[in-house]
């Protein structure tokens, strides 16, 4: 039965969108019946929201990039792993991912998630260290759980051979969806309430981007961008919302027309403030991000990494993808939309629904708990008529 399952997420990120999936998960695990327990460093918002969502929380350190720390993060998780006694270990992400298995080497059923590869993030001898690793690891993990097609794609092109799944991500459309049925007056009244310059209130179009502040998500891009686009959309304005290691150096070398917002408690206003939410990403799996502002209605802008086709509703490819780390190509797309209000209400309405129909957090999380079963051979907890349907692809690469 479903309440004598113990999972253990072990989770290096305390921030952004990994954090986000792991408390949605726990939320879910939580309710029913399962013990969910999440090891994870202190500081950042996972500790907190992980405990109010139902999960023992207890303290891994792990700094984010593989070291000299390894070897004592590694017998940490171990030690942890002996506390908990799981009947599932979850590995979230890189650091983890490497810790965990090392520490448990198959002797607990073991899931490992990466949330966009490891060997994505870096380059030269450091990538193919990363990968030579990826290949090696993968033996214990009972199964990498990717959360698109592509990402699982880019794994096996690259020779990691695993036990794959694709659980897509999810949002709780509960909480992410538009703050009234008319769109131009949600806009409005979401712009009255946020803490925007006097330049930002008037009539231009309003892009946003949601996001950490660093090399990953592209911000850089789409501030060296955002001139060429100014020549052609004179009136456009730019709100960044989030904060990182980057963020100095972006406030540096912005252009005008670009507010910095920092970090948001909820950034469902400045969603529902958007004409239009761009994330110039380096590298995804799949971000939660765009999922979030279409299931608030509105439009999105991306970079054509793993998991952002999938998240697009059919279509919108050809206005809405654009290739990563081309400024000329993200200013002429911005151009192209922030110029025609129709279209971007057109698009809004079109992604509300998509989101509505595709990424229910509740899909996500029913498939997630259906794998922990399948991997201990006891029963998947029956759903409720009406419950969204999982989607859980598997495939097996040998």
């Amino acid at each position: 039965m479903s309440e004598h399952v113990t999972v253990f997420h072990l989770v290096q990120p305390v921030e952004g969108g990994v954090a986000r999936v792991v408390v949605d998960l726990v939320r879910a695990q939580s309710a029913a019946g399962l013990r969910p327990v999440v090891g994870c460093p202190p500081g950042g918002q996972l500790a907190e929201a992980a405990r109010a969502a139902g999960a023992e929380v207890l303290t891994w350190r792990a700094s984010r990039a593989p070291g000299p720390g390894l070897a004592a993060e590694t017998v940490a998780a171990a030690r942890l792993v002996r506390r908990v006694r799981p009947d599932v270990l979850h590995a979230h992400s890189a650091k983890a991912g490497l810790a965990g298995r090392l520490a448990v080497r198959g002797a607990v059923p073991t899931v490992f998630q990466p949330h966009a590869w490891s060997f994505d993030a870096v380059g030269g001898t450091t990538a193919a260290l990363a990968l030579r690793w990826e290949r090696f690891g993968a033996r214990w993990a009972d199964r990498v759980l990717c959360v698109s097609e592509a990402e699982r794609s880019a794994g096996e092109s690259e020779g990691i051979t695993a036990h794959w799944s694709v659980i897509r991500n999810g949002v709780d459309l509960g909480h992410f969806r538009p703050g009234g049925p008319d769109p131009v007056h949600d806009k409005a009244r979401a712009r009255a309430g946020l803490p925007l310059p006097a330049g930002f209130r008037g009539e231009g179009p309003l892009a946003v981007c949601v996001g950490r502040l660093c090399q990953q998500k592209g911000q850089d891009v789409l501030l060296r961008a955002w001139p060429e686009l100014l020549a052609t959309v004179p009136g456009a304005r730019l709100a960044l919302v989030g904060d990182g290691p980057d963020a100095e150096r972006l406030r540096r070398t912005a252009p005008p027309g670009v507010f910095f917002v920092g970090a948001a408690a909820d950034i469902r206003p400045w969603l529902r403030a958007a004409d239009l939410v761009v994330l110039p990403s380096r590298w995804e799996g799949m971000a939660l991000a765009p999922l979030e502002a279409m299931a608030c209605g509105r439009p999105v802008l991306v970079s054509d990494v793993s998991g952002a086709r999938e998240s697009l509703p059919p279509g919108h490819g050809r206005l809405c993808l654009v290739p990563p780390e081309d400024p000329g190509a993200l200013a002429k797309a911005l151009g192209v939309l922030l110029a025609d209000p129709r279209l971007l209400a057109e698009l809004g309405e079109q992604a509300g629904q998509h989101a509505r129909t595709d990424f229910d957090v509740r899909r996500t999380t029913d498939a997630v708990t259906g794998l922990y079963h399948e991997l201990l051979g006891r029963p998947s907890p029956r759903l409720r008529r009406g419950d969204p349907q999982p989607l859980n692809q598997e495939r097996i690469s040998r």
